[in-house]
């Protein structure tokens, strides 16, 4: 048997309970239904293990890619977890209301209030007047990564510039952009995060808002020249290594590792915080300030909008433990221990002040998360799911045939207008 088996049956064998053997304080288990699994679930059980020690309440996580099925299933069934982590604020708010979720107001009590931001309290309250979710941890989608052995120059602050210096760079015989699209089931998503960025720094918040709330056609003009400014940046030659057939058949989360590579395949690449968790499992390992760090997306420097993402942690059973559960992760106690590890974040103000963040990659990406102004939620995040899976793939098809756009624009403009407005989300930058 190997070492994984037995750990799993030993799991199994703890969690069912046997004679002899301590589940806790008696108290009932918490179950927690959530999409991470391998180094993700390892990391937030590190985060329910600290619940466990503090409060002798034992815990049971599901990981699964199918959550959403699965949790659907369970609610038909009558048997919801727990709680649920969810990084779709309109499919949270979808279950608030039809009384699946339970509002979280007499949980946190008023601590809220100081513990959030206004931004992040709206969307903790997901549009309804009272806070129905707590969000475990985030990231920021609005940066722009590199190497400084590898890229000197000034860094871009306007698209122009960094048009311009990308052209440059390949004029010179190097690659500017590494880019992948493989992200099963969600192959696409990096490509979405690119459209939004570029949406979001070129009209600014407010049609990106009414862009992500379904009121925005795709095929306005000003949702057209976001894609066009896209293939201007990456298909153009050399502009991305093994060019966009290559980058249709990369993970994501191999791309950026050419930008260590000797000789480096790849200048920058586009792609949220969560990027340092890669990074820095390379060989050597890469080092956050000294061996890679970021710019800020062109138009999102100081006081400028930045894009966001967040997973969200839900009540869907209301216990006693459970209600203990979502004060543990909303507090200073349970957000700080996936932070302590470097890649992950939280929007916990008080944080921010303390020694939790300890380079200045991670120090600024934490301070803008927690008290960044015009903070925009992932539009793709804040879409109905049929509309945002036709997003990814529309990406894909972008890439592949460029020349087909207005098709394309058209098509996900039929998906909009065929989803009712009780199925949107408004929740305005």
């Amino acid at each position: 048997m190997s070492r994984r088996i037995a750990a799993v049956v030993l799991a199994a064998v703890l969690a069912a309970g046997v004679p002899g053997c301590s589940t806790g304080s008696g108290a009932d288990v918490v179950t927690v239904l959530g999409s991470w699994t391998g180094d993700e679930q390892a990391a937030f059980q590190r985060v329910l293990d600290g619940f466990t020690r503090e409060t002798g309440i034992p815990t049971r996580y599901q990981g699964t890619r199918a959550q959403n099925q699965v949790l659907r299933g369970d609610l038909q069934q009558g048997t919801p977890p727990d709680v649920a982590v969810l990084s779709n604020p309109a499919e949270l708010a979808g279950y608030a209301g039809s009384g699946d979720l339970k509002p979280l107001d007499a949980v946190l009590g008023a601590e809220a209030a100081q513990t959030y931001s206004p931004q992040w309290l709206k969307l903790q309250q997901l549009g309804r007047g009272a806070m129905y979710a707590v969000a475990v941890k985030a990231d920021l989608k609005s940066i722009v990564w590199y190497s400084p052995k590898t890229f000197t120059g000034p860094e871009p602050a306007t698209w122009d510039q960094l048009l311009t210096t990308s052209r440059q760079l390949a004029a010179s015989g190097r690659r500017p952009w590494c880019l992948g699209m493989g992200a099963p089931p969600n192959s696409g998503f990096p490509g979405t995060d690119w459209i939004e960025d570029i949406l979001l720094h070129s009209a600014g918040p407010r049609v990106y808002s009414a862009w992500a709330a379904g009121e925005l056609p795709w095929t306005d003009p000003a949702m057209r020249a976001a894609w066009e400014s896209w293939g201007e940046l990456v298909l153009a030659p050399g502009a991305v290594r093994g060019g966009s057939t290559a980058a249709l058949l990369t993970s994501f989360a191999d791309a950026g590792k050419a930008m260590f590579a000797e000789p480096p395949g790849c200048v920058w690449e586009h792609l949220g915080s969560f990027a340092i968790g890669g990074y820095t499992a390379l060989p050597g390992p890469p080092v956050p300030d000294r061996d890679f760090r970021f710019f800020p997306f062109p138009g999102a420097g100081a006081g400028g909008p930045a894009e966001v993402s967040a997973d969200f942690a839900a009540m869907f059973r209301d216990t006693p433990a459970a209600r203990k559960l979502m004060v543990y992760l909303a507090g200073e106690a349970g957000q700080r221990i996936w932070p302590s590890g470097g890649t992950t974040f939280s929007v916990h103000q008080r944080l921010v002040d303390q020694d939790v963040y300890r380079s200045d990659v991670t120090k600024r990406i934490a301070t803008t998360l927690a008290r960044g102004n015009d903070l925009c939620f992932d539009a793709s995040d804040l879409m109905p799911s049929a509309m945002s899976s036709a997003f990814y793939q529309a990406v894909l098809e972008y890439l592949a045939h460029p020349d087909r756009l207005a098709g394309l624009l058209d098509q996900l403009d039929r998906v909009r207008r065929g989803i009712g407005r009780e199925q949107w989300l408004d929740l305005s930058c």
